[in-house]
């Protein structure tokens, strides 16, 4: 038809780049976490600018910045990306129906639910992918895995999410800090320490007890998204921060745990789509709830790896 523009072959890799340096505003750390080189992912992002015929980030001194273009462009790419994650695992759904992966998260184990669910089904496919702190949520809706275990808060819409145990929260502060040596604090002892901060709202009012009980709000400390990142700048002596009693287990040897308490526990939890009926995603999520009861070795609750390995044979 006269007049009618030529189709755009977009290449998915070049539009899941794109949403990344767009989540980090920073091309350096959105290649790291692609684990390419920062050339490359530039090159890479030109060559989707040349195929859409528009500039979609700009350069400027304090990282990147999404032009007016790549701000229309990135809801789209996001519900691109979904859509063709959502076609490929209802294709293998329908390819493999004995296929299944379950996302985790740093200082949490599911071996024991795993194990008894490979065991129960040895005919099945069964995959476990290692997720970021904030990544479970697009990870189930853009079908890379389908069931996760990883900790709250976070958006639960369209989620079907099921607690399996909780664990004390903990302040982490340089071997040196003055409240290093105490055998617990209260949120009135760290009412003028800076805790580092996160982009994310949601998880700045839980883990930073932001506002505070009497209203008054948390002293702000850097921003940092990466764990090594926010370890690195409480060792520094930058920030505090306020994490799970796991984050005591193999923690670097110039920071300390005090116990924090007063306030509302971690809750580890078990997220599944809220529409998926597979019997492998039933299957692990009775694993989960039998197997999964406590942090992954001895520690803040009591509980231990061993004890939930015997428990699975």
């Amino acid at each position: 038809m006269a007049g009618t523009p030529p189709p755009v072959d977009l290449d998915l890799r070049l539009v899941r780049y794109f949403t990344v340096v767009a989540e980090y505003r920073h091309f350096r750390r959105a290649a790291e976490a692609l684990h390419i080189t920062q050339p490359s992912l530039s090159r890479q992002i030109r060559s989707l600018e040349r195929h859409l015929g528009a500039r979609l980030i700009d350069r400027t001194p304090q990282g990147s910045k999404l032009t007016e273009a790549g701000e229309v462009f990135l809801p789209r790419a996001k519900a691109l990306l979904r859509s063709a994650a959502q076609a490929a695992a209802h294709t293998r759904a329908a390819a493999e129906p004995s296929r299944i992966t379950i996302g985790f998260i740093m200082n949490v184990i599911v071996t024991p639910a795993v194990r008894e669910l490979r065991h129960r089904n040895p005919d099945a496919d069964v995959r476990t992918l290692h997720l970021t702190w904030n990544d479970a949520r697009a990870a189930l809706l853009d079908h890379r895995v389908d069931a996760a275990v990883t900790r709250l808060p976070f958006p639960t819409g369209d989620l079907q999410v099921t607690v399996l145990y909780d664990e004390p929260r903990v302040l982490v502060v340089p071997v040196d800090h003055p409240l290093a040596g105490k055998e617990s604090v209260t949120v009135a002892d760290i009412a003028d320490e800076p805790l580092i901060r996160g982009a994310d709202p949601v998880w700045n009012a839980f883990w930073r007890i932001d506002p505070r009980p009497d209203g008054s709000r948390a002293p702000d400390g850097p921003l940092a998204e990466g764990v090594e990142d926010k370890l690195e700048l409480i060792a520094s002596g930058q920030a505090v921060t306020i994490a799970p009693g796991a984050y005591s287990q193999g923690l670097r040897p110039d920071l300390a745990i005090v116990p924090l308490l007063g306030v509302e526990p971690s809750h580890v939890v078990l997220a599944t789509r809220a529409d998926d009926n597979s019997r492998l995603v039933a299957a692990f999520r009775k694993y989960a709830r039998a197997h999964l009861t406590g942090p992954p070795s001895v520690g803040w609750a009591g509980h231990s790896v061993n004890k939930e390995l015997s428990s699975s044979k």
